[in-house]
Protein backbone atom coordinates (compact mmCIF):
# COMPACT_ATOMS: atom_id res chain seq x y z
CA UNK A 1 0.00 0.00 0.00
CA UNK A 2 2.86 2.37 0.85
CA UNK A 3 4.38 1.90 -2.62
CA UNK A 4 1.04 2.67 -4.29
CA UNK A 5 0.78 5.94 -2.36
CA UNK A 6 4.37 6.88 -3.24
CA UNK A 7 3.76 6.03 -6.91
CA UNK A 8 0.53 8.07 -6.89
CA UNK A 9 2.32 11.07 -5.40
CA UNK A 10 5.01 10.89 -8.08
CA UNK A 11 2.39 10.73 -10.84
CA UNK A 12 0.51 13.70 -9.36
CA UNK A 13 3.74 15.70 -9.13
CA UNK A 14 4.65 14.93 -12.74
CA UNK A 15 1.29 15.93 -14.14
CA UNK A 16 0.62 18.88 -11.85
CA UNK A 17 -0.66 22.08 -13.40
CA UNK A 18 1.68 24.14 -11.24
CA UNK A 19 4.53 25.43 -13.34
CA UNK A 20 7.98 26.01 -11.87
CA UNK A 21 8.97 29.61 -11.18
CA UNK A 22 10.02 31.40 -14.38
CA UNK A 23 8.24 29.02 -16.76
CA UNK A 24 4.89 30.75 -17.20
CA UNK A 25 3.00 30.64 -20.47
CA UNK A 26 2.69 33.85 -22.47
CA UNK A 27 0.16 35.96 -20.58
CA UNK A 28 1.00 39.25 -22.35
CA UNK A 29 0.13 38.20 -25.94
CA UNK A 30 1.87 40.97 -27.89
CA UNK A 31 0.38 41.79 -31.30
CA UNK A 32 3.97 42.07 -32.60
CA UNK A 33 7.43 41.63 -31.11
CA UNK A 34 9.50 43.48 -33.70
CA UNK A 35 8.98 46.73 -35.58
CA UNK A 36 10.97 48.66 -38.19
CA UNK A 37 10.69 52.46 -37.99
CA UNK A 38 11.95 55.16 -40.33
CA UNK A 39 14.92 57.41 -39.56
CA UNK A 40 13.02 60.69 -39.36
CA UNK A 41 11.13 59.74 -36.20
CA UNK A 42 8.19 57.41 -36.02
CA UNK A 43 5.81 55.63 -33.69
CA UNK A 44 3.99 52.34 -33.25
CA UNK A 45 1.02 51.14 -31.25
CA UNK A 46 1.17 47.56 -30.02
CA UNK A 47 -1.84 45.77 -28.58
CA UNK A 48 -1.72 43.08 -25.91
CA UNK A 49 -4.10 40.26 -25.12
CA UNK A 50 -3.12 40.28 -21.46
CA UNK A 51 -3.87 43.21 -19.19
CA UNK A 52 -1.65 42.78 -16.12
CA UNK A 53 1.74 43.60 -17.66
CA UNK A 54 4.15 46.40 -16.87
CA UNK A 55 7.27 47.85 -18.49
CA UNK A 56 10.36 46.37 -16.84
CA UNK A 57 13.24 47.92 -18.79
CA UNK A 58 14.13 49.84 -21.94
CA UNK A 59 17.36 49.83 -23.90
CA UNK A 60 18.70 52.08 -26.64
CA UNK A 61 21.62 50.40 -28.37
CA UNK A 62 23.89 49.55 -25.41
CA UNK A 63 22.31 51.88 -22.83
CA UNK A 64 19.83 50.29 -20.40
CA UNK A 65 17.12 51.99 -18.33
CA UNK A 66 15.63 50.17 -15.33
CA UNK A 67 14.77 52.82 -12.78
CA UNK A 68 11.86 54.98 -13.88
CA UNK A 69 11.81 57.43 -10.96
CA UNK A 70 8.44 59.05 -10.40
CA UNK A 71 6.57 56.57 -12.61
CA UNK A 72 3.93 54.32 -11.02
CA UNK A 73 4.47 51.09 -12.97
CA UNK A 74 1.40 49.55 -11.30
CA UNK A 75 -0.95 52.20 -12.75
CA UNK A 76 -3.20 51.45 -15.73
CA UNK A 77 -1.49 54.20 -17.71
CA UNK A 78 1.85 55.98 -17.49
CA UNK A 79 4.52 57.48 -19.71
CA UNK A 80 8.30 57.10 -19.71
CA UNK A 81 10.19 59.84 -21.58
CA UNK A 82 13.95 59.47 -21.69
CA UNK A 83 16.78 59.77 -24.18
CA UNK A 84 15.26 59.58 -27.68
CA UNK A 85 12.00 57.80 -26.89
CA UNK A 86 8.58 58.10 -25.32
CA UNK A 87 7.07 54.79 -24.18
CA UNK A 88 3.48 54.84 -22.95
CA UNK A 89 1.42 52.21 -21.19
CA UNK A 90 -1.75 53.86 -22.52
CA UNK A 91 -4.24 51.44 -21.05
CA UNK A 92 -4.35 47.81 -19.95
CA UNK A 93 -3.99 46.58 -23.54
CA UNK A 94 -2.01 49.28 -25.36
CA UNK A 95 1.72 49.99 -25.57
CA UNK A 96 2.69 53.09 -27.57
CA UNK A 97 6.30 53.78 -28.55
CA UNK A 98 7.51 56.98 -30.21
CA UNK A 99 11.13 57.59 -31.22
CA UNK A 100 12.82 60.80 -32.26
CA UNK A 101 14.82 61.10 -35.48
CA UNK A 102 17.93 58.95 -35.67
CA UNK A 103 20.86 61.31 -36.37
CA UNK A 104 23.38 58.47 -36.72
CA UNK A 105 24.40 56.73 -39.92
CA UNK A 106 23.83 53.36 -38.18
CA UNK A 107 20.58 51.73 -37.25
CA UNK A 108 19.27 52.30 -33.73
CA UNK A 109 17.96 49.33 -31.74
CA UNK A 110 15.46 50.02 -28.97
CA UNK A 111 13.98 47.28 -26.84
CA UNK A 112 11.10 47.50 -24.40
CA UNK A 113 10.92 44.74 -21.80
CA UNK A 114 7.54 43.73 -20.41
CA UNK A 115 6.67 41.48 -17.52
CA UNK A 116 3.52 39.94 -16.12
CA UNK A 117 4.14 37.74 -13.10
CA UNK A 118 6.92 35.33 -14.01
CA UNK A 119 6.50 35.83 -17.77
CA UNK A 120 8.84 38.23 -19.58
CA UNK A 121 8.68 39.40 -23.18
CA UNK A 122 10.30 42.10 -25.31
CA UNK A 123 9.47 44.40 -28.22
CA UNK A 124 12.45 45.19 -30.45
CA UNK A 125 12.38 48.35 -32.55
CA UNK A 126 14.89 48.80 -35.33
CA UNK A 127 15.12 52.38 -36.51
CA UNK A 128 16.72 53.02 -39.88
CA UNK A 129 19.90 55.12 -40.06
CA UNK A 130 19.90 58.73 -41.19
Amino acid sequence: MKKIIQFSMIIIALFSCIKPKGIWDDNIHLSTKSVDLNASGDSVTIKTGGNTWRISDISVDSTWYYDFTGVDLQADSYSIKLDCFDVEHRDKNTLFIKVQANPKNTKRIITVGLEAGDYFDRVTITQKPN
